[in-house]
């Protein structure tokens, strides 16, 4: 099984390679470096496409192209670092759920990337893109891969943000919970990954290891350091869990 890993920042990517014994380097078009972690059973390829949806999904892209045209097309994508995580507060619209949150390095797996900020300010407020009859801005990972990532990895699965503007303050945070009940963890890349992936046809997840709380910034009790460990933690567990996953769903259709 081959699976890109794109994350924003070469410290997430380093924090990737840092769960395998060895990681080889290539170029790929447009000088972006790769990162690479010899299967079997799961090759990874590690790519830090930059910081923001837009970068994301070029450099996603690139590296989905430059495998098809090599002959070994990618199974699986990963959008992966670190991100803030939501207090914990009521699922809007669940009567008696528990409340949901991420706090500062927890593992989240995204079982809906939403592009947050994709759409119009109207008098009435925020109107997505697919209101204004146009474009889309969610996407949803196959429903067994989220659980059987987030099972080996100890991590919670529900909605993950993608911001083009992180937030700051405890207004945006709750305006946020509101539009996307049950969110747990924004992040900047997440939709642009899904976008490429999308437009290649190749699955996606979303990874996401809590480094802050989503609200007024306090760098103090920023926990980046933690929040990279968890990850390379949780990408000790992703070949064994990706692995089960697709065994799993071979013989689900076996006659």
């Amino acid at each position: 099984m081959r699976v890109l890993v794109v994350t924003a920042v070469a410290a997430e990517r380093d924090a990737v390679c840092a769960a395998a014994p060895s990681c080889d380097e290539t170029t790929l078009p447009g000088g972006y470096p790769l990162r690479r972690v010899p299967g079997p059973p799961v090759a990874l390829d590690v790519l830090a496409a930059g910081v923001g949806p837009a970068a994301a999904a070029a450099g996603t892209a690139t590296a989905l192209t430059a495998a098809a045209l090599g002959g070994a097309p990618y199974d699986l994508v990963v959008s992966a670092g670190i991100g803030g995580g939501f207090p914990p507060g009521p699922d809007h619209g669940q009567p008696g759920a528990a409340p949901s949150g991420a706090p500062v390095g927890s593992v989240v797996v995204a079982d809906a990337i939403v592009a947050a900020d994709l759409g119009a300010e109207t008098p009435d407020g925020f109107a997505p893109v697919t209101e204004l009859g146009f474009g889309r801005v969610l996407h949803r990972p196959e429903e067994a891969l989220v659980k059987a990532v987030a099972a080996a990895a100890g991590a919670a699965t529900g909605p993950v943000v993608t911001v083009s503007t992180v937030t700051g303050s405890a207004a945006r945070t709750a305006e946020l919970a509101a539009r996307h009940p049950g969110v747990l963890a924004e992040a900047m890349e997440g939709f642009g990954v899904a976008e490429a992936a999308a437009a290649h046809g190749v699955p996606v997840l979303e990874l996401r290891t809590i480094s802050n709380a989503v609200g007024p910034r306090d760098r103090g009790a920023w926990r980046i350091g933690a929040a990279l460990a968890a990850l390379t933690d949780a990408f000790r567990t992703l070949p064994g869990a990706l692995t089960a996953a697709t065994r799993a769903a071979g013989e689900s259709h076996r006659p």
